[in-house]
């Protein structure tokens, strides 16, 4: 498995064993705060799931909930207009034809939210976890199909990814179709908006951050890489290009998943799953309790 430096130089050779954890570019002390910006998105929530996720998380301001008329308030939908009641979100209940004329996503389930954008964090940020951990970012390189990002978003924090990177231009960020498919992770996962991804993977590499790129032509599998336990962000490109030719230079270890079937190669979203799980597999969990 290659393994590069910031540079593009050999640093250790091809072996797939650990290396030397490089020393993080400043203290955690010296993190920016989070910026507003427009480019992120965010502000619409579409899908019972997803708004009440956003209820429940509390990060953010919602502006107004909007319901369907003509449902019965059960399950995640009742929960819904509970926590709009307690947290005194406007409710609106609007004529079926009227909502659907609202919708922008295919299965909005009855239920939107629009709340405030999205905050963005600096990528020096996700480096340093406010709770301490080694971070474990999820890179998306040139992924433009909203679903595919949304469901990424929903595995990385599921495996305990603690923060993601998009690229500004050329890839798709937080429409409502990407927060419907997130199901609520968009909440609880920081994110970072960059001008260039392979600009950030050199970023990442002076902040001590090993990247790992997933790429079909790769010589050694996701299984035998050697710097899952340490600071870590897996890049993930789209699915027909795959990653960009910049991106796949700046990664330290490149890496690809075996495919025993006839087709060439996985949905993003998929990819991204297996990667972020065998990350997982090698760290401790993040969390102590529950299911």
């Amino acid at each position: 498995m290659s393994a590069r430096g910031p540079r593009g130089g050999n640093r250790r050779g091809r072996g797939a064993g650990k290396g030397h954890r490089r020393v993080p570019g400043g203290p955690p002390g010296d993190r920016p705060g989070r910026r507003q910006r427009a480019g992120l998105g965010g502000d619409r929530v579409e899908g019972r799931q997803a708004v009440r996720e956003l209820l429940l998380a509390g990060t953010r301001p919602v502006r107004e909930v909007v319901i369907a008329a003509g449902q019965n308030q059960t399950g995640a939908l009742a929960q819904v207009a509970e926590l709009a009641a307690e947290l005194r979100v406007p409710v609106k209940e609007v004529a079926r034809s009227k909502f659907e004329s609202m919708a922008v996503t295919e299965a909005p389930q009855g239920v939107i939210a629009r709340a405030a954008p999205l905050a963005e964090h600096d990528l020096e940020e996700l480096a340093h976890p406010a709770d301490g951990r080694p971070p474990f970012l999820l890179v998306l390189d040139g992924v433009t199909d909203p679903g595919n990002v949304g469901a990424a978003l929903r595995t990385a924090e599921c495996a305990g990814v603690t923060g993601a990177v998009l690229g500004r231009h050329r890839s798709a960020h937080i429409t409502p179709a990407a927060a419907k498919a997130a199901a609520g992770a968009i909440e609880h996962l920081p994110m970072a908006v960059v001008p260039g991804v392979p600009g950030a993977l050199a970023r990442l590499a002076g902040l001590g951050v090993w990247t790992v790129g997933l790429d079909v032509a790769a010589p050694a599998t996701v299984y035998e890489m050697g710097v899952a336990a340490e600071a870590v962000a897996l890049v993930v490109g789209s699915e027909g290009r795959g990653l960009s030719r910049l991106s796949r230079q700046r990664c330290d270890v490149v890496a690809a998943i075996p495919l025993s079937g006839r087709l060439s190669s996985l949905n993003a979203a998929a990819a991204v799953a297996v990667g972020c799980f065998e990350i997982a597999r090698h760290r401790p969990p993040a969390r102590s309790e529950g299911p």
